[in-house]
């Protein structure tokens, strides 16, 4: 399904929700700006906004996001300070804005 139905699906069912959003890339980033993935306070979600490289990490920031009401600005890219470190493997860089959706 696509997310923005997904997400306005959990949103009319009483269900907390996030929505995240690329909203600037730099270099090979795996997904044009535009793109969406609405998350669920469970952590379920839909869509994509890196192809698999960051998802987790942005599934944690939106939970974050739903349980303080508050947006954040994320962003991810190659990393080689820290082997740990949640990056893009595929390089480039990306900004992804992640917003509580309340019913």
């Amino acid at each position: 399904m696509d997310p923005l139905a997904q997400l306005n699906a959990w949103v009319a069912s009483g269900k907390k929700a996030a929505l995240a959003t690329v909203v600037q890339t730099w270099g090979s980033s795996p997904r044009p700006v535009g793109s969406h993935m609405a998350v669920l306070e469970s952590g379920d979600f839909a869509g994509s906004v890196s192809g698999g490289c960051i998802e987790g990490a942005v599934v944690d920031a939106a939970r974050e996001a739903i349980a303080s009401g508050k947006p954040r600005l994320l962003e991810y890219g190659v990393s080689n300070e820290a082997a740990w470190e949640v990056g893009l493997a595929c390089g480039g860089r990306v900004q992804v804005f992640v917003e509580p959706v309340t019913p």
